[in-house]
């Protein structure tokens, strides 16, 4: 039996937990974010159901500007809760299968299995996934990680699709660079003035040329995922979050230095004492600044001493905030700790 590994990812997954409480909504545009207030300023769409998404609502988007594009939508607030209550309740399922699972989060998980039939173990991931929570998944098949999430999205909503060597370069060849999972739009267009724009120019590239341009570690990295290649290992260990933060959009762009000092240290104390009641230590605190004209830059630093002291760590965000050029109004402010991970043997 071959050993194949299957990633599994939930359709519109924030959507679908509010539709499992407001079945009346079933097949009509839902979009989750803020409040669930479209009048209410500087939130943003959280999910869209796929509805909303065919007329161009996306994650990310103002909520406002959501309105405008879709405006028979039905919104809804966001509720963490929920969301955690039903993805326990999917990996959960997914564990009782009896194979190594992976998971990436809320709403996707990586499942190794050595079974003659890939197809028919998918087929039942779906089918128990949707009668004992009523929530749909798509799943993809392939040899390794990155290439079984691009299938996932091929098989989106609620199919399966496999990626293999056989198909791999006549499904992916003509598409651009950024369909990869791992190539972004900085690379993607550094990728681009050398000539390389297609998942087959990027794999017939020399690798010389590409260890110059981004190094070794990425230029061979960006050229494995090109041809089809990626990490093949799925860890049974639980999945533990390699960060806390929050962020918040202010309903007026902030202009005074002590306000956003103020802003700053009660967002590292909020993400500090989920950290502590979760039992992890902080080792790199972040700092993120949108101005007004919407440029954003963050800023990290590595504690000295890595703890849960909430002095160096307030101390340590508000100096990274002094490096930055506030003579802009601020419309955001963002405080990630990043924490240490558990050893595993």
């Amino acid at each position: 039996m071959k050993p194949w590994i299957l990633h599994v990812d939930l359709d519109q997954f924030l959507a679908s937990v509010e539709l499992r409480r407001h079945p009346e909504l079933a097949g009509l545009p839902v979009i989750v974010g803020g409040s669930g207030d479209p009048t209410e300023p500087r939130k943003v769409v959280t999910c869209a159901s796929y509805e909303a998404r065919e007329v161009g609502v996306h994650a990310g988007m103002p909520l406002r500007t959501a309105a405008r594009k879709c405006p028979d939508a039905t919104f809804l607030p966001s509720d963490p809760a929920a969301y955690d209550e039903a993805s326990e309740q999917v990996m959960g399922l997914l564990r009782d299968l009896g194979h190594p699972l992976e998971v990436w989060g809320w709403d996707e998980a990586y499942l190794a299995a050595a079974v003659d039939d890939p197809f028919d173990l998918a087929e039942r991931i779906r089918t128990v996934i949707a009668a004992e929570t009523g929530l749909s998944c798509s799943v993809g098949i392939s040899d390794n990680k990155q290439r079984a999430k691009v299938a996932t999205g091929f098989g989106k909503p609620a199919g399966v699709y496999q990626l293999t060597d056989a198909n791999w370069m006549t499904v992916m060849g003509d598409r651009p660079v950024d369909t990869l999972w791992g190539v972004g739009p900085k690379t993607s267009k550094k990728l681009a003035t050398l000539g390389i724009t297609t998942v087959a120019d990027l794999a017939s590239t020399d690798a010389t040329t590409l260890v110059a341009a981004f190094g070794p570690s990425t230029g061979l990295w960006i050229l494995l995922l090109a041809k089809g290649g990626g990490d093949d290992t799925v860890s049974t260990q639980p999945w533990v979050p390699r960060s806390r933060s929050h962020v918040v959009t202010f309903p007026h762009d902030l202009v005074d230095r002590a306000e956003m000092d103020a802003a700053v240290t009660e967002l590292a104390q909020r993400t500090l004492t989920e950290v502590v009641e979760a039992g992890r230590t902080v080792t790199r605190v972040a700092v993120t600044v949108r101005t007004n004209t919407f440029f954003t830059r963050t800023k990290i630093r590595k504690l000295a001493v890595a703890g849960t002291d909430p002095g160096p760590i307030a101390a340590t965000a508000l100096e990274l905030l002094g490096e930055f050029d506030l003579d802009r109004p601020i419309r955001l402010l963002g405080v990630r700790l990043e924490l240490e991970m558990p050893q595993t043997h």
